[in-house]
């Protein structure tokens, strides 16, 4: 443990080491400035998330170090036995915990915006200032909601009641964002291919996986579903399948710049149905087990639940399968040298204006060296 308790802070410094690099690129290269025109929304997004690791990182840093004098060196901030508090604990953890969550889901957003708008042969996204200020009010708010993890551990009504309301108003952000993207997308995708269908994927899983957060953030309600599948159904719509298909999205995308070669077009729309079905067919009968008090890392399960559990189990060998056959796909890329001669598309996003293989210094600025 205590060898775990140091990996975590050196990967804790490694991180803020990096979110300094990333903040000091877009800063410092996009000549000091952070006018829209100039900085794309994954450029923002990059810049939110790395404040979000610069500010919650060291919360946490402090819990475990706090942990690790508790284990070596007889202090007693967790051991109630010496007048501690093990809920503590959770305040610390969480208080990093939950801005982690968006640490994880923001970078997905830009991408999900890029991809959007290139497909949609658009500038910029529908609302651009909205979805910024959007971000930011849920960069924000995610310091100030850690609390509707730890329901459960008895803390009074009027706290319960400031954290159920603060958790609800995330979804205000969150809907500006998905309505700014369908209305970007309303008759206006011009190319249907794979990069589009996995991003219009990301947007019905990620608000399945909102709806079931609006009613979890309600603490009379997160008590009794608390620990069970219903809260694994959530996150996972929102992580394990909102981010991952965020970042399958920009790989796709992407892919044909960095590799100068093509992923079979075909076989990643059909990767895309299998992979949809199979994520749906596993995750959403736990909505209906986790309503029926089922909890989560329970092996056996009374006869009843039998069917629920079978159709969860295929859905999960299917996502299984087609997870090595996204693999092989990736793979069987690099051998059929399925090169790409140019790119028959009228879009001003800078990747795609130049040649397939970008030169040195293809991008001139005047960076200002700030003393």
């Amino acid at each position: 443990m205590d060898f775990t308790i140091l990996s975590l802070h050196l990967a804790g410094i490694s991180s803020i080491i990096r979110s300094l690099n990333f903040i000091c690129s877009i800063l410092v290269i996009r000549q000091n400035s952070i006018l829209i025109e100039i900085v794309s929304l994954f450029s923002w997004r990059i810049l939110i998330t790395t404040f979000l690791l610069i500010l919650a990182l060291p919360v946490f840093a402090g819990a475990i170090t706090i942990l690790l004098t508790d284990r070596n060196f007889n202090t007693s901030f967790f051991n109630p036995r010496g007048g501690g508090d093990p809920i503590l604990f959770q305040h610390l953890f969480w208080f990093f915990g939950h801005p982690e969550v968006y640490i994880l889901i923001i970078p997905g957003f830009g991408i999900i915006s890029q991809v959007i708008t290139f497909y949609c042969n658009k500038k910029e996204v529908f609302s651009v200032y909205g979805i910024i200020y959007a971000i930011l009010s849920i960069g924000f708010l995610g310091f100030i909601v850690w609390a509707h993890h730890i329901f459960t551990v008895g803390i009074d009504v009027d706290t319960r009641a400031y954290f159920t309301s603060a958790t609800i108003i995330i979804a205000i952000p969150t809907g500006i964002k998905i309505f700014s993207w369908l209305t970007t997308t309303s008759d206006s995708i011009k190319f249907f291919d794979s990069p589009i269908i996995w991003s219009l994927g990301f947007l019905f899983i990620f608000t399945v996986g909102g709806l079931t957060g609006v009613i979890l953030s309600n603490s009379s309600l997160d008590i009794s579903l608390h620990d069970t599948y219903y809260v694994v159904a959530h996150f996972h719509y929102v992580l394990s399948m909102g981010a991952i298909f965020a970042i399958i999205s920009g790989v796709v995308f992407w892919f044909p710049i960095i590799f100068i070669t093509r992923i079979n077009e075909k076989l990643l729309k059909r990767q895309f149905i299998a992979i949809f079905i199979g994520v749906n067919i596993t995750f959403f009968p736990q909505h209906f087990l986790g309503l029926r008090g089922i909890p989560r890392r329970y092996r056996e399960y009374p006869d009843r639940f039998f069917n629920f559990n079978i159709i969860r189990s295929i859905g999960s060998m299917i996502s299984f399968i087609r997870r090595l056959i996204l693999l092989f796909l990736i793979l069987e890329s690099f051998f059929t040298n399925r090169f790409i001669i140019f790119f028959d598309y009228q879009n001003s996003i800078p990747e795609f204006i130049n040649s397939i293989v970008p030169s040195d210094h293809t991008f001139n600025f005047k960076i200002k060296i700030l003393i």
